[in-house]
């Protein structure tokens, strides 16, 4: 009895088995979605590195004072625009004043001196035409009137390079542009070689810093996006690399057409071109994005059809994304199917 019970069981427990082995078999896979498919293959796609830009000019000229004093005007502050050739401010140096009243009253000395010499050469040339005086006695006097007129020069020369010197007490705008810094007020104590003001000079660049192992390869014409000037994002050009390494970083401008130079010295984010690599790149379309998380459909040879998870990336393709990973080069891929395009 125990026996049929047992042989009883075990049938039953192959009939259950049987019946989930059908159901597996019954189940059919996925099939692909109808669209255009596409085989993966790497592509030349342009190689972009991460850089710090700063908006800046091409040049930048400081405004030096130069001779001691005291800054009596400056007429201009930040942001401030000027033209080259402006005066904006004045420096006197309170020892020039006396130093100019002594030059004139010693060169009307002077000048006193060689009109009286010049007289007294004037009256021994008479005398020894009419045989009075010798010879030697003319060129006596002749010396002394050569010696006043030099002396009157030496002191006549003397008061100009006074003057010369109390005119460099003008502050002139050496280039036009806007005045970026001016922080010396009216009324303080200067000395030659001190910076009074900063001024932009030329056109409105991107100047971009970069680590010097991306010297060799951004070269004039390289393409540079940035970010975060206020009307999105812009390119250009690059126009200029410097030929130095400074800290290990090289240097490199960039021009943008409508360049914001409202802001000089503002930092931006930037990415350059260094050149170019392989890459998968596909249409955006076939990318849907569930839950933070990209998947394509990925078409097996028998036709069945999965949802792959991806990485990807930006693509400066139009219309395009570039994969990381996910699914490799020879892949097929079709487009996602309406109800599956959505993201959520």
């Amino acid at each position: 009895m125990r026996t049929y019970w047992r042989e009883l069981g075990l049938l039953g427990v192959a009939l259950a088995l049987a019946g989930c082995g059908a159901g597996e078999q019954a189940a059919a896979p996925d099939a692909a979605p109808a669209g255009q498919r596409l085989v993966l293959a790497e592509s030349e796609t342009a190689d972009w590195r991460e850089v710090s830009a700063e908006v800046a000019t091409v040049d930048q000229a400081q405004l030096l004072a130069r001779i001691p004093g005291i800054l009596t005007e400056f007429t201009v502050r930040e942001g401030d625009r000027v033209a080259k050739g402006q005066t904006i401010g004045r420096i006197v140096d309170s020892q020039l004043a006396p130093q100019a009243g002594a030059y004139g009253a010693q060169a009307e000395a002077a000048r006193a001196q060689a009109a009286q010499a010049q007289a007294e050469l004037s009256r021994v040339r008479f005398l020894h035409d009419n045989g009075v005086y010798a010879r030697a006695r003319l060129e006596q006097a002749q010396a002394a009137a050569d010696a006043a007129a030099a002396q009157l020069r030496a002191v006549r020369a003397q008061q100009s390079a006074v003057g010369a010197l109390a005119g460099q007490g003008a502050v002139i705008a050496p280039a036009s542009g806007r005045v970026l810094r001016a922080d010396i007020p009216a009324g303080s104590p200067v000395a030659p070689g001190m910076v009074l003001a900063v001024i932009t000079a030329g056109p409105t660049i991107l100047r971009l810093e970069m680590s010097e192992s991306l010297g060799d390869t951004v070269r004039a014409g390289s393409r540079v996006i940035a970010s975060g000037l206020g009307g999105g994002q812009a390119s250009g050009l690059v126009v200029r690399v410097y030929p130095s390494v400074t800290g290990g970083q090289a240097m490199a401008e960039a021009e943008m057409p409508g360049l914001d130079g409202r802001l000089i010295g503002r930092r931006v984010a930037a990415k350059v071109e260094t050149g170019t690599r392989k890459a998968l790149l596909v249409p955006a379309s076939y990318v849907v994005t569930r839950y933070g998380i990209d998947y394509v459909t990925a078409v097996a040879k028998d036709g069945s059809a999965a949802q792959v998870p991806v990485q990807t990336a930006p693509s400066t393709g139009p219309g395009k994304v570039e994969i990381l990973s996910g699914v490799v080069a020879g892949d097929t891929l079709a487009p996602p199917t309406p109800a599956g395009a959505r993201s959520q």
